[in-house]
């Protein structure tokens, strides 16, 4: 009696390596594809910019002449709202990670508050810029200060660093809270001394994703009402400020071309300071991978 009929299984063996074949030439179509687009912008962006890099560029302040423009006031500022946002959306959405993962009994309602944080993660970045003016500009009159974009920016990038964070909680061994149960240790000595550590390396992933999508949108300040141009340095948290992406905006929507390669410039800035951020993250995460 036969079982396995070895004509047909070469035959359809022949086949599915032929499908595998397909898809593989398509998903390195799809990744050469993707790797082109990111070498060509990057070109045009150094190849354009980098000739106006100097230091006089990072040290002046914004003209209406493109030789003379500068990107000070921008860059302080994008750092004066980035020490505003880390803290407060990392310590929210943490915390909520932790209540949801930890604390919140399972139920509908637990479901239903994780598929809606799920949702706002999508939401357009402009609804959020109508919900900081509501409430952080007009109802708490907050003005055009960092503080309200601070909290707008923490609010834009909250729903990222909390689904992350549950990831990263979520992912921890159970074998590791049973152990620290077993020692005698409590709910939150577990948490802190256990899960967060443990956890750390994916937190912090999504949370300098978040970060970086935080210093470069524009649509919520614009909604907020942060001006483009401004002459002076923010001493404070309730300062009125400018940020390097309504400068680049501004730069490249005007209609001398000189201007155009001022933007290129200040793109460039805006991405050493991402990588530099990305940098420190990858630090950080890799010498917790070593103690976990």
């Amino acid at each position: 009696m036969r079982y396995i009929e070895q004509e047909k299984v070469v035959r359809r063996m022949n086949g599915r390596m032929v499908i595998n074949r397909i898809f593989q030439g398509f998903f390195m179509f799809a990744t050469a594809l993707a790797l082109l687009a990111l070498v060509i912008l990057l070109y045009r962006i150094v190849s354009q910019g980098a000739g106006h890099l100097s230091f006089e560029f990072l040290t002046n302040f914004a003209s209406r002449f493109p030789e003379k423009a500068g990107i000070k006031a921008a860059l302080v500022g994008s750092i004066w709202l980035m020490a505003v946002v880390a803290p407060t959306s990392i310590l929210l959405g943490v915390g909520s990670a932790i209540y949801l993962e930890e604390y919140a009994k399972k139920g509908r309602i637990t479901s239903f508050i994780q598929m809606n944080i799920s949702n706002l993660a999508g939401v357009p970045s402009v609804v959020f810029g109508l919900l900081g003016l509501t409430i952080f500009v007009r109802a708490l009159a907050l003005g055009n200060s960092i503080l309200a974009a601070g909290f707008t920016m923490s609010l834009l990038i909250l729903p990222v660093i909390i689904v992350s964070a549950q990831e990263a909680i979520r992912s921890v061994p159970r074998e590791l809270r049973d152990a620290s149960y077993g020692m005698g240790a409590t709910k939150w000595q577990t948490i802190v001394r256990i899960i967060l550590p443990a956890a750390i390396p994916g937190i912090l992933t999504g949370s300098i994703l978040a970060l970086s999508r935080a210093i470069g949108e524009t649509a919520p300040l614009i909604v907020v009402g942060i001006p483009v141009i401004i002459q002076f340095l923010p001493e404070g948290v309730m300062d009125t400020f400018t940020a390097l992406p309504m400068q680049i905006y501004d730069w490249s929507s005007r209609p001398q071309a000189e201007f155009q390669t001022v933007a290129a410039a200040g793109i460039i800035v805006l991405m050493v300071v991402l990588l530099f951020m990305n940098s420190i993250a990858v630090y950080i995460r890799n010498k917790f991978d070593k103690s976990y």
